[in-house]
Protein backbone atom coordinates (compact mmCIF):
# COMPACT_ATOMS: atom_id res chain seq x y z
CA UNK A 1 0.00 0.00 0.00
CA UNK A 2 2.44 2.79 -1.14
CA UNK A 3 1.33 6.27 -0.10
CA UNK A 4 2.63 9.69 -1.19
CA UNK A 5 3.79 10.76 1.47
CA UNK A 6 5.50 8.49 4.32
CA UNK A 7 3.40 10.45 6.92
CA UNK A 8 -0.50 9.45 5.17
CA UNK A 9 -2.41 8.78 8.02
CA UNK A 10 -4.47 6.13 6.40
CA UNK A 11 -2.47 3.51 5.64
CA UNK A 12 0.17 0.88 6.43
CA UNK A 13 2.64 -1.01 4.37
CA UNK A 14 1.98 -4.60 4.01
CA UNK A 15 5.42 -4.55 3.30
CA UNK A 16 6.53 -4.99 6.58
CA UNK A 17 4.38 -7.87 7.66
CA UNK A 18 6.02 -11.04 6.93
CA UNK A 19 5.96 -12.83 4.07
CA UNK A 20 5.00 -16.32 5.57
CA UNK A 21 2.59 -15.19 8.30
CA UNK A 22 2.40 -17.73 11.31
CA UNK A 23 -1.23 -18.59 10.38
CA UNK A 24 -4.13 -18.54 8.45
CA UNK A 25 -6.58 -16.04 9.90
CA UNK A 26 -10.10 -17.01 9.79
CA UNK A 27 -12.69 -14.11 9.23
CA UNK A 28 -16.42 -14.51 9.62
CA UNK A 29 -18.87 -11.46 8.48
CA UNK A 30 -21.94 -10.71 10.49
CA UNK A 31 -24.57 -9.56 7.56
CA UNK A 32 -25.22 -10.43 3.77
CA UNK A 33 -27.27 -8.12 2.46
CA UNK A 34 -25.69 -4.99 0.78
CA UNK A 35 -22.82 -4.32 2.95
CA UNK A 36 -22.16 -7.56 3.72
CA UNK A 37 -21.55 -8.65 -0.34
CA UNK A 38 -19.29 -5.87 -0.05
CA UNK A 39 -17.73 -6.81 2.70
CA UNK A 40 -17.81 -10.20 1.81
CA UNK A 41 -15.89 -9.20 -1.64
CA UNK A 42 -12.99 -7.62 0.23
CA UNK A 43 -12.21 -10.61 1.91
CA UNK A 44 -11.93 -12.72 -1.13
CA UNK A 45 -10.04 -10.47 -2.99
CA UNK A 46 -7.83 -9.00 0.06
CA UNK A 47 -4.70 -11.76 -0.33
CA UNK A 48 -4.70 -11.56 -4.27
CA UNK A 49 -3.85 -7.62 -4.24
CA UNK A 50 -2.00 -7.15 -1.06
CA UNK A 51 0.78 -8.85 0.88
CA UNK A 52 -1.03 -8.75 4.01
CA UNK A 53 -1.88 -11.97 6.45
CA UNK A 54 -3.40 -15.14 4.76
CA UNK A 55 -7.13 -14.83 5.20
CA UNK A 56 -10.39 -17.83 4.97
CA UNK A 57 -13.92 -16.94 4.73
CA UNK A 58 -15.07 -19.20 7.50
CA UNK A 59 -18.23 -18.27 8.75
CA UNK A 60 -21.40 -16.20 7.37
CA UNK A 61 -24.48 -15.21 9.88
CA UNK A 62 -27.73 -13.86 8.91
CA UNK A 63 -30.96 -14.59 10.49
CA UNK A 64 -32.46 -15.99 7.47
CA UNK A 65 -31.18 -19.68 6.64
CA UNK A 66 -32.94 -20.11 3.66
CA UNK A 67 -31.34 -16.60 2.08
CA UNK A 68 -27.97 -17.09 4.09
CA UNK A 69 -26.88 -20.61 2.75
CA UNK A 70 -27.38 -19.59 -1.11
CA UNK A 71 -25.49 -16.33 -0.70
CA UNK A 72 -22.88 -18.10 1.50
CA UNK A 73 -22.25 -20.01 -1.83
CA UNK A 74 -22.20 -17.08 -4.06
CA UNK A 75 -20.09 -14.67 -2.15
CA UNK A 76 -17.24 -17.60 -1.13
CA UNK A 77 -18.07 -18.58 2.61
CA UNK A 78 -17.16 -22.29 4.18
CA UNK A 79 -20.29 -22.28 6.75
CA UNK A 80 -23.04 -19.99 7.85
CA UNK A 81 -24.73 -19.64 11.27
CA UNK A 82 -27.94 -18.01 12.16
CA UNK A 83 -26.92 -16.82 15.76
CA UNK A 84 -23.98 -14.21 15.81
CA UNK A 85 -22.63 -15.80 19.18
CA UNK A 86 -21.12 -19.01 17.04
CA UNK A 87 -18.54 -16.84 16.57
CA UNK A 88 -17.73 -16.85 19.96
CA UNK A 89 -17.44 -20.67 20.05
CA UNK A 90 -15.54 -20.81 17.07
CA UNK A 91 -11.87 -20.89 18.10
CA UNK A 92 -11.15 -20.69 14.29
CA UNK A 93 -12.75 -17.36 13.34
CA UNK A 94 -9.98 -14.89 14.41
CA UNK A 95 -11.68 -11.49 12.61
CA UNK A 96 -15.40 -10.65 13.33
CA UNK A 97 -16.87 -8.15 10.39
CA UNK A 98 -19.95 -6.60 11.35
CA UNK A 99 -22.17 -5.44 8.69
CA UNK A 100 -25.48 -5.55 10.70
CA UNK A 101 -28.29 -2.59 11.23
CA UNK A 102 -26.97 -0.18 13.51
CA UNK A 103 -28.66 -1.37 16.67
CA UNK A 104 -26.66 -4.20 17.05
CA UNK A 105 -23.13 -3.04 16.48
CA UNK A 106 -22.68 -2.29 20.31
CA UNK A 107 -23.72 -5.88 21.44
CA UNK A 108 -21.78 -7.38 18.76
CA UNK A 109 -18.72 -5.83 19.13
CA UNK A 110 -17.77 -5.86 22.65
CA UNK A 111 -18.84 -9.42 22.97
CA UNK A 112 -16.20 -10.41 20.06
CA UNK A 113 -14.02 -8.10 21.44
CA UNK A 114 -14.32 -9.66 24.93
CA UNK A 115 -13.49 -13.05 23.49
CA UNK A 116 -10.28 -11.82 22.02
CA UNK A 117 -12.09 -11.46 18.37
CA UNK A 118 -10.40 -8.80 15.97
CA UNK A 119 -13.34 -6.59 14.99
CA UNK A 120 -14.30 -4.39 11.96
CA UNK A 121 -17.73 -2.57 12.25
CA UNK A 122 -18.97 -0.78 9.64
CA UNK A 123 -20.10 2.51 10.00
CA UNK A 124 -21.91 4.69 11.94
CA UNK A 125 -20.33 3.01 15.12
CA UNK A 126 -22.96 2.83 16.99
CA UNK A 127 -26.79 4.21 17.20
CA UNK A 128 -25.67 7.18 19.61
CA UNK A 129 -22.91 8.36 21.91
CA UNK A 130 -23.58 6.23 24.88
CA UNK A 131 -22.82 2.67 22.47
CA UNK A 132 -19.96 4.28 21.30
CA UNK A 133 -18.60 4.98 24.61
CA UNK A 134 -19.48 1.51 25.76
CA UNK A 135 -17.61 0.08 22.59
CA UNK A 136 -14.83 2.56 22.79
CA UNK A 137 -14.27 0.88 26.11
CA UNK A 138 -13.74 -2.26 25.30
CA UNK A 139 -11.75 -1.64 22.63
CA UNK A 140 -9.22 0.39 24.57
CA UNK A 141 -9.09 -2.93 26.60
CA UNK A 142 -8.69 -5.24 23.96
CA UNK A 143 -5.98 -3.38 22.38
CA UNK A 144 -4.36 -4.05 26.03
CA UNK A 145 -4.43 -7.39 24.65
CA UNK A 146 -3.16 -7.26 21.50
CA UNK A 147 -6.52 -7.63 19.94
CA UNK A 148 -7.38 -4.80 17.30
CA UNK A 149 -10.99 -2.79 15.92
CA UNK A 150 -11.62 -0.85 13.18
CA UNK A 151 -14.62 1.40 12.01
CA UNK A 152 -15.27 0.95 8.37
CA UNK A 153 -15.30 4.70 6.75
CA UNK A 154 -14.63 3.15 3.58
CA UNK A 155 -14.03 6.68 1.73
CA UNK A 156 -10.52 6.98 3.20
CA UNK A 157 -9.25 4.49 1.09
CA UNK A 158 -10.31 6.32 -1.79
CA UNK A 159 -6.89 7.33 -3.41
CA UNK A 160 -7.87 10.38 -4.64
CA UNK A 161 -9.29 10.89 -1.03
CA UNK A 162 -5.89 9.95 0.84
CA UNK A 163 -4.15 12.01 -1.95
CA UNK A 164 -6.15 15.08 -0.80
CA UNK A 165 -5.44 14.39 2.83
CA UNK A 166 -1.65 14.18 2.14
CA UNK A 167 -1.58 17.23 0.07
CA UNK A 168 -3.32 19.17 2.73
CA UNK A 169 -0.88 17.70 5.16
CA UNK A 170 1.75 18.92 3.19
CA UNK A 171 0.37 22.59 3.52
CA UNK A 172 0.16 22.64 -0.30
CA UNK A 173 -3.19 25.07 0.36
CA UNK A 174 -1.79 27.14 2.77
CA UNK A 175 -4.31 27.97 5.61
CA UNK A 176 -7.61 26.06 5.45
CA UNK A 177 -10.74 28.52 5.93
CA UNK A 178 -13.67 26.91 4.65
CA UNK A 179 -14.61 23.30 3.38
CA UNK A 180 -18.29 22.25 1.80
CA UNK A 181 -19.42 18.88 1.74
CA UNK A 182 -22.47 17.35 0.60
CA UNK A 183 -23.66 13.63 0.14
CA UNK A 184 -26.93 13.28 -1.74
CA UNK A 185 -29.06 10.36 -3.00
CA UNK A 186 -32.19 9.87 -4.40
CA UNK A 187 -33.34 6.31 -3.28
CA UNK A 188 -36.12 7.72 -0.96
CA UNK A 189 -37.71 10.89 -3.38
CA UNK A 190 -40.26 7.98 -3.62
CA UNK A 191 -43.07 8.75 -1.73
CA UNK A 192 -44.00 5.43 -2.16
CA UNK A 193 -40.76 3.74 -1.81
CA UNK A 194 -41.72 0.67 1.43
CA UNK A 195 -40.93 1.24 5.04
CA UNK A 196 -37.35 -0.34 6.32
CA UNK A 197 -35.00 -0.24 9.35
CA UNK A 198 -33.15 2.28 8.06
CA UNK A 199 -36.45 4.26 8.04
CA UNK A 200 -36.46 3.44 12.42
CA UNK A 201 -34.88 4.80 14.66
CA UNK A 202 -35.04 1.69 17.30
CA UNK A 203 -32.77 -0.28 14.71
CA UNK A 204 -30.96 2.67 12.65
CA UNK A 205 -30.12 5.00 15.05
CA UNK A 206 -30.59 7.67 12.35
CA UNK A 207 -31.72 8.35 8.78
CA UNK A 208 -29.28 10.47 6.52
CA UNK A 209 -27.39 11.77 9.57
CA UNK A 210 -25.83 7.96 10.47
CA UNK A 211 -26.31 6.65 6.27
CA UNK A 212 -24.39 9.78 5.03
CA UNK A 213 -23.00 12.44 7.28
CA UNK A 214 -21.05 10.19 9.25
CA UNK A 215 -19.11 9.74 5.96
CA UNK A 216 -19.13 13.49 5.35
CA UNK A 217 -18.67 14.49 9.33
CA UNK A 218 -15.23 11.90 9.29
CA UNK A 219 -14.26 13.02 5.90
CA UNK A 220 -13.76 16.75 7.18
CA UNK A 221 -12.29 15.50 10.55
CA UNK A 222 -9.93 13.51 8.49
CA UNK A 223 -8.73 16.11 5.35
CA UNK A 224 -8.18 18.64 8.03
CA UNK A 225 -6.59 16.43 10.55
CA UNK A 226 -9.01 18.47 12.76
CA UNK A 227 -11.81 17.67 15.21
CA UNK A 228 -15.41 19.73 15.47
CA UNK A 229 -16.02 21.67 17.65
CA UNK A 230 -19.77 23.34 17.04
CA UNK A 231 -22.10 22.83 14.91
CA UNK A 232 -25.82 24.67 14.87
CA UNK A 233 -28.03 22.66 12.27
CA UNK A 234 -31.73 21.26 11.13
CA UNK A 235 -32.61 18.02 9.79
CA UNK A 236 -36.24 17.36 7.91
CA UNK A 237 -38.33 14.21 7.07
CA UNK A 238 -40.32 14.96 4.08
CA UNK A 239 -42.25 11.79 4.24
CA UNK A 240 -43.66 11.09 7.22
CA UNK A 241 -45.26 7.44 6.90
CA UNK A 242 -44.26 4.88 4.76
CA UNK A 243 -45.92 1.66 4.27
CA UNK A 244 -44.76 -1.67 5.92
CA UNK A 245 -46.00 -5.08 6.46
CA UNK A 246 -48.54 -4.59 8.96
CA UNK A 247 -49.72 -1.00 7.42
CA UNK A 248 -48.76 2.56 7.16
CA UNK A 249 -45.93 3.28 9.72
CA UNK A 250 -44.34 6.04 11.36
CA UNK A 251 -40.90 7.35 9.91
CA UNK A 252 -38.80 8.03 12.73
CA UNK A 253 -35.67 9.36 11.68
CA UNK A 254 -34.56 12.46 9.21
CA UNK A 255 -34.51 11.99 5.67
CA UNK A 256 -32.44 15.25 4.83
CA UNK A 257 -30.20 17.51 7.17
CA UNK A 258 -28.20 20.52 7.02
CA UNK A 259 -25.44 22.33 9.15
CA UNK A 260 -22.64 24.96 9.87
CA UNK A 261 -19.63 23.09 11.27
CA UNK A 262 -16.92 25.00 13.68
CA UNK A 263 -13.44 23.35 13.50
CA UNK A 264 -10.60 24.21 16.12
CA UNK A 265 -8.44 24.66 13.11
CA UNK A 266 -10.60 27.46 12.64
CA UNK A 267 -11.93 26.47 9.90
CA UNK A 268 -15.77 26.03 9.06
CA UNK A 269 -17.74 23.73 7.29
CA UNK A 270 -20.81 23.73 5.12
CA UNK A 271 -23.03 20.14 5.53
CA UNK A 272 -26.07 18.57 3.86
CA UNK A 273 -26.62 15.13 3.80
CA UNK A 274 -30.04 14.09 1.75
CA UNK A 275 -31.86 10.69 0.39
CA UNK A 276 -34.15 12.98 -1.43
CA UNK A 277 -32.27 14.71 -4.06
CA UNK A 278 -33.96 13.54 -7.24
CA UNK A 279 -31.52 12.57 -9.93
CA UNK A 280 -28.56 12.21 -7.42
CA UNK A 281 -27.67 8.82 -7.37
CA UNK A 282 -24.53 8.98 -4.69
CA UNK A 283 -22.85 12.02 -5.15
CA UNK A 284 -20.25 12.68 -2.06
CA UNK A 285 -18.87 15.87 -2.73
CA UNK A 286 -16.18 17.71 -1.12
CA UNK A 287 -14.52 21.15 -1.74
CA UNK A 288 -11.64 22.48 0.54
CA UNK A 289 -10.82 26.08 0.01
CA UNK A 290 -6.94 27.27 1.49
CA UNK A 291 -5.20 30.62 0.78
CA UNK A 292 -2.79 29.28 -1.12
CA UNK A 293 -5.26 26.74 -3.29
CA UNK A 294 -8.39 24.74 -3.40
CA UNK A 295 -9.11 20.89 -3.72
CA UNK A 296 -12.48 19.81 -5.35
CA UNK A 297 -13.69 15.83 -5.27
CA UNK A 298 -17.00 13.74 -6.56
CA UNK A 299 -17.37 10.56 -5.76
CA UNK A 300 -19.47 10.00 -9.21
CA UNK A 301 -15.89 10.60 -10.82
CA UNK A 302 -13.90 8.87 -8.08
CA UNK A 303 -10.77 8.49 -9.66
CA UNK A 304 -9.75 12.73 -10.17
CA UNK A 305 -9.00 15.00 -7.68
CA UNK A 306 -9.47 18.74 -9.16
CA UNK A 307 -6.43 21.19 -7.99
CA UNK A 308 -6.31 25.04 -8.41
CA UNK A 309 -2.90 26.37 -7.10
CA UNK A 310 -2.90 30.00 -6.38
CA UNK A 311 0.87 30.66 -6.11
CA UNK A 312 0.98 30.14 -10.00
CA UNK A 313 1.08 32.88 -12.37
CA UNK A 314 -1.66 34.78 -13.07
CA UNK A 315 -2.48 33.84 -16.85
CA UNK A 316 -2.13 30.57 -16.02
CA UNK A 317 -3.99 29.67 -12.88
CA UNK A 318 -6.70 27.55 -13.70
CA UNK A 319 -8.00 23.89 -11.92
CA UNK A 320 -6.00 20.89 -13.15
CA UNK A 321 -7.42 17.27 -13.20
CA UNK A 322 -5.46 15.07 -11.49
CA UNK A 323 -5.84 11.34 -12.57
CA UNK A 324 -4.78 9.96 -9.39
CA UNK A 325 -4.20 6.14 -11.04
CA UNK A 326 -0.05 6.51 -11.04
CA UNK A 327 1.10 3.99 -8.96
CA UNK A 328 3.21 6.68 -6.49
CA UNK A 329 -0.44 7.85 -5.33
CA UNK A 330 -1.96 6.49 -2.78
CA UNK A 331 -2.95 2.31 -2.87
CA UNK A 332 -2.43 2.61 -6.26
CA UNK A 333 0.44 -0.01 -6.11
CA UNK A 334 -1.38 -3.03 -4.96
CA UNK A 335 -3.79 -2.49 -8.48
CA UNK A 336 -3.61 -1.58 -12.29
CA UNK A 337 -1.03 0.25 -14.33
CA UNK A 338 -1.53 3.85 -14.61
CA UNK A 339 -4.44 5.13 -16.49
CA UNK A 340 -6.32 2.01 -15.57
CA UNK A 341 -9.37 3.21 -12.85
CA UNK A 342 -10.39 1.69 -9.76
CA UNK A 343 -13.94 1.59 -8.56
CA UNK A 344 -15.92 1.86 -5.25
CA UNK A 345 -15.46 -1.75 -4.20
CA UNK A 346 -11.93 -1.36 -4.72
CA UNK A 347 -12.44 0.62 -1.12
CA UNK A 348 -13.17 -2.16 0.98
CA UNK A 349 -10.66 -4.73 -0.44
CA UNK A 350 -8.04 -1.42 0.70
CA UNK A 351 -9.87 -1.53 3.96
CA UNK A 352 -9.58 -5.21 4.49
CA UNK A 353 -5.67 -5.22 4.03
CA UNK A 354 -5.00 -2.20 6.65
CA UNK A 355 -7.06 -3.95 9.25
CA UNK A 356 -4.72 -6.94 8.26
CA UNK A 357 -1.37 -4.81 8.34
CA UNK A 358 -2.69 -3.69 12.00
CA UNK A 359 -3.10 -7.03 13.45
CA UNK A 360 0.23 -8.35 12.10
CA UNK A 361 2.56 -5.27 12.94
CA UNK A 362 0.50 -4.86 16.07
CA UNK A 363 -0.15 -1.16 14.90
CA UNK A 364 -3.79 0.00 15.94
CA UNK A 365 -5.88 0.27 12.39
CA UNK A 366 -7.27 3.52 11.73
CA UNK A 367 -10.03 4.53 11.87
CA UNK A 368 -10.23 3.19 15.52
CA UNK A 369 -13.73 3.34 17.32
CA UNK A 370 -12.44 6.41 18.87
CA UNK A 371 -12.61 8.03 15.73
CA UNK A 372 -16.18 6.30 15.17
CA UNK A 373 -16.97 8.54 18.32
CA UNK A 374 -16.12 11.16 17.44
CA UNK A 375 -18.48 11.31 14.90
CA UNK A 376 -21.39 10.06 16.55
CA UNK A 377 -20.53 12.64 19.04
CA UNK A 378 -20.86 15.47 15.74
CA UNK A 379 -24.39 13.78 14.50
CA UNK A 380 -25.68 13.75 18.49
CA UNK A 381 -24.51 17.42 18.75
CA UNK A 382 -26.48 18.32 15.15
CA UNK A 383 -29.60 16.71 16.33
CA UNK A 384 -29.46 18.11 19.51
CA UNK A 385 -29.50 21.80 17.61
CA UNK A 386 -31.88 20.89 15.70
CA UNK A 387 -34.19 20.44 18.10
CA UNK A 388 -33.45 23.46 19.83
CA UNK A 389 -34.26 25.42 16.54
CA UNK A 390 -30.56 25.52 15.00
CA UNK A 391 -28.84 26.51 18.00
CA UNK A 392 -25.09 26.69 18.09
CA UNK A 393 -24.03 23.12 20.01
CA UNK A 394 -20.56 23.14 21.88
CA UNK A 395 -19.09 19.30 21.40
CA UNK A 396 -16.96 18.27 24.36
Amino acid sequence: MTTSSPGHAAAFSPASVPASPPRTLGVAVVGYSFMGRAHSNAWRNVNAFYDSPRVEQRLLVGRDAHQLVPAAQRLGWADTATDWRAVLERDDIDIVDICTPGHLHAELAVAALEAGKHVLVEKPLANSVAEADTMVAAAVAARARGVQSMVGFNYRRLPALALARDLLAAGRLGEVRQVRVSYLQDWLADENAPMSWRLRRETAGSGALGDLASHAVDQIQFLLGSTVTAISGTVNTFVPERMGADGMEPVTVDDAAWATLHLASGAIASLEVSRFATGRRNALQIEVYGSLGSLRFDLERLNELQYFDSTAPGDVQGSSRILVTEETHPYLSAWWPTGHTLGWDHTFTTQAADFLTGIASSTAPQPSFEAGRDVQRVLAALEDSARAGSAVVRIT
